[in-house]
């Protein structure tokens, strides 16, 4: 009778479905979906994207805490639903009516993707699924219960009867629908139990009505990852899989799939669930093709399998891989990945750099054309590529395009760091020689002299008149040199092109295409802001003023509104400015990526790193040694694991490890470190030499304040 069985327990309770109020129990396929009545109106609402109006509020990825607000004939209800355990849900709702009342209904509805019957039964809503029953139960009675064949047969009874009216009043039904008003119940709540007999399932529901503590706030870009990522976590029944989707408001068929997308939604996962992580990875991976690419796009509609998009998986991956140091994620996707490196340069090589382009396969949309080979930049319509002419015969843009290259450079890189990890010392050799032969190609043919930065290129001619964040991408694959880095720090701070209050344009403000305000042609796009950052990282460069700018960005629109965007005006810093904006779109995580990352990150190159400075608590945090948590302030940061204080430094730190028998890190600035331990160290080094640590209740401490910079060594019994 159960389905779905690979679903952990503490999230079968959660919204998967594409009507984000609705909770669903995955394993039976249970549902209870909220519907909105309004006589003004004289209308349901279902809650479904884009025909109506939400506000989506906290929600945990398991489930555990969801909010959200519907806006129904001007009148607002306010919905919450919580979890006292994992077969067991509660939730509330309290309105503010416009219109009187009496004439503002709340409905649940209770119902199964099996259509099994509900009963109503000794003031409670009952399913029995064999031997497994669930109930339903309400603090107040309904008005009145009314049975129905489906959520659209319930809606057609409102439309033609509206509130008054008692024919439809049943004791069973394949959907049972309990019906309130908001004059007689202003705030309500309910509870749903899972159980393997009726009585359990209805003392199971009536003890969780009792509300539970409030949810604390917790750091705010934190809580927005954990939000974004949640609200968009959703059941794909077709393929049988959960999955993060790019939205859950975009219409292209019963699941989409962007590859780029998908492996975004794999890194913000990872901040907080590996598992989650693991199972975006997987689906990103799933749409490898028998070529060697990833299909740009797999739709229930379509797929593009004659392009793909910028290699940034592996990237992805080996950051999963740092924050768990579990090799099986490196083992899940190692294989597939070098086999799309390999395709990158076998399929869109030109004299040892890439053009994008679209092969001869598949019957996908936009084949064979301009349009669908620019695709590969995942920046359709940017102005770099104004000046690129398709040639048929190759397949391929007329351009070396810069931001690819760099991608794919980047890729073999990060290809030959996992393959080290897993012990492969010849692909391992093979990748970084790759990685390094890209770098000086990038660094010697892409670099405009004239203009001092690097831009797309024509294969047989000059360079593009056009240029977009992609110029600074040589800093993120390590091809920039000391003095091309310094000129690019000059463009990024230019008022006429890429600096300003709100940035990072995608294109520059004295293009011509930036007036235009659409998509890739001068919007703010927060994928392009973390590579960029990322970047400026990697390169030794203040990350302080695109980090800053980047977190206003997110939180103007983010505060109040709850606008987490797919892109952003460049002249305003406004989201819906314009109607081709995703309100709710999974990369918008990765603006607040970059706040957290400030503070805690676990960089590519230089492991976890924690910064001192801003007055913030985050967590938990996946990490290799157990749950973290990082508390900070202006002066001091102190990380826990497992709720328990292990570290506190006034320094900078970077490849930190927090083992049980070796605690050691790089100290980028001077001075205090404390560790919270019952033992002693048998060995604390600094910079290979013996020094001397200071116990101190229940740890010890150690200053580094008047020492030079370097690495400290403590190992323990």
């Amino acid at each position: 009778m159960l389905k779905h069985l690979t679903i952990p327990q503490e999230r079968a309770w959660n919204s998967w479905s594409d009507l984000p109020g609705e909770m669903v129990f995955l394993p039976l396929g249970l549902r209870v979906t909220p519907v909105l009545y309004s006589s003004r109106t004289r209308n349901c609402a279902l809650m479904a994207p884009r025909s109506d109006k939400m506000r989506l509020g906290r929600h945990a990825l398991d489930g555990s805490l969801i909010e959200w607000q519907a806006e129904h004939g001007g009148t607002l209800v306010d919905f919450r639903t919580t979890k006292p355990g994992p077969f067991a849900v509660r939730g509330s709702w309290e309105g503010q009516p416009l219109e009187w009342g009496l004439r503002f209904w709340v409905t649940l509805a209770l119902h199964t993707e099996e259509r099994h019957e509900v009963t109503w039964q000794d003031g409670a809503a009952l399913v029995r699924f064999g031997d497994r029953w669930v109930a339903l139960v309400t603090d107040q009675a309904p008005v009145q219960v009314t049975g129905h064949a489906d959520l659209n047969a319930l809606c057609q009874d409102y439309a033609a009867h509206g509130y008054f009216h008692r024919d439809s009043r049943a004791e069973a039904a394949p959907l049972l629908a309990l019906r309130f008003n908001l004059e007689m119940s202003r705030a309500g709540a309910w509870a749903a139990a899972v159980a393997d007999s009726r009585d359990l399932a209805l003392a199971g529901a009536r003890a969780a009505l009792v509300p539970g503590p409030p949810a604390a706030a917790g750091d705010v870009s934190y809580d927005a990852i954990r939000d974004i990522v949640g609200w968009n976590t959703i059941w794909d029944g077709v393929n049988a899989r959960p999955f993060t989707a790019v939205t859950r408001i975009w219409n292209l068929g019963t699941w989409a799939v962007w590859h780029n997308d998908q492996t975004y939604a794999a890194l913000l996962a990872g901040v907080l669930d590996l598992g989650l992580a693991r199972e975006n990875l997987a689906v990103a991976l799933s749409h490898a093709t028998p070529q060697g690419n990833f299909a740009c796009i797999a739709t229930s509609r379509d797929t593009w399998v004659d392009r793909s998009q910028p290699p940034l998986g592996s990237l992805i991956a080996w950051n999963l891989f740092q924050r768990s140091h579990e090799i099986s994620v490196l083992k899940q996707c190692f294989d597939t990945m070098a086999r799309n490196q390999r395709w990158w340069r076998a399929m869109r090589g030109h004299d040892g750099l890439i053009s994008c382009g679209t092969s001869d396969v598949g019957e996908a949309l936009y084949k064979g054309t301009a349009f669908g080979a620019r695709n590969e930049t995942g920046m359709d319509n940017s102005a770099t590529h104004d000046e690129a002419v398709y040639d048929a015969d190759t397949r391929s843009l007329s351009t070396w395009d810069l931001g690819l290259n760099c991608a794919v450079c980047l890729d073999a890189e990060m290809l030959a760091l996992m393959a080290g990890a897993l012990g492969r010392a010849a692909e391992a050799a093979e990748f970084a020689a790759l990685a390094a032969s890209h770098r000086a190609l990038i660094r010697d043919r892409l670099w405009d002299a004239d203009r001092q930065i690097f831009a797309n290129r024509q294969r047989q001619g000059g360079f593009v008149r056009s240029l977009s964040p992609t110029s600074f991408y040589p800093l993120l694959c390590g091809a920039a040199d000391a003095a091309q880095t310094a000129h690019l720090m000059r463009h990024l701070a230019d008022p006429a092109t890429f600096g300003g209050d709100w940035g990072l344009p995608n294109a520059t403000r004295d293009d011509p295409a930036f007036a235009e305000n659409v998509y890739w042609r001068g919007r703010i796009w927060p994928n392009v802001n973390y590579l960029v950052w990322l970047g400026l990282r990697r390169a030794g460069q203040d990350t302080a003023p695109l980090a800053t700018m980047s977190r206003a960005l997110f939180l103007k629109n983010w505060q109040g509104d709850r606008i987490a965007a797919e892109n952003y005006s460049a002249t305003t810093g406004a989201a819906m400015d314009q109607g081709d904006t995703d309100p709710f779109y999974i990369w918008a995580g990765l603006l607040p990526l970059i706040d957290l990352g400030e503070t805690v990150d676990f960089d590519p190159w230089r492991g976890l790193i924690l910064r001192p400075g801003a007055e913030r608590r985050i967590g938990p945090l996946v990490s290799p040694w157990g749950r973290m948590g990082v508390d900070c302030d202006a002066l001091t940061l102190t990380v826990t694991l497992n709720d328990q204080p292990i570290l506190a430094t006034s320094a900078r730190l970077e490849q930190v490890i927090l083992r049980p028998d070796r605690i050691s890190a790089r100290a980028m600035t001077l001075g205090q470190v404390t560790l919270w331990r019952d033992d002693m160290p048998v060995l604390a080094l600094w910079n290979g030499e013996v020094i001397r640590t200071r116990p101190i209740p229940g740890g010890l401490i150690f200053d580094l304040t008047g020492a030079e910079g370097g690495q400290f060594d403590l190992w323990f019994s």
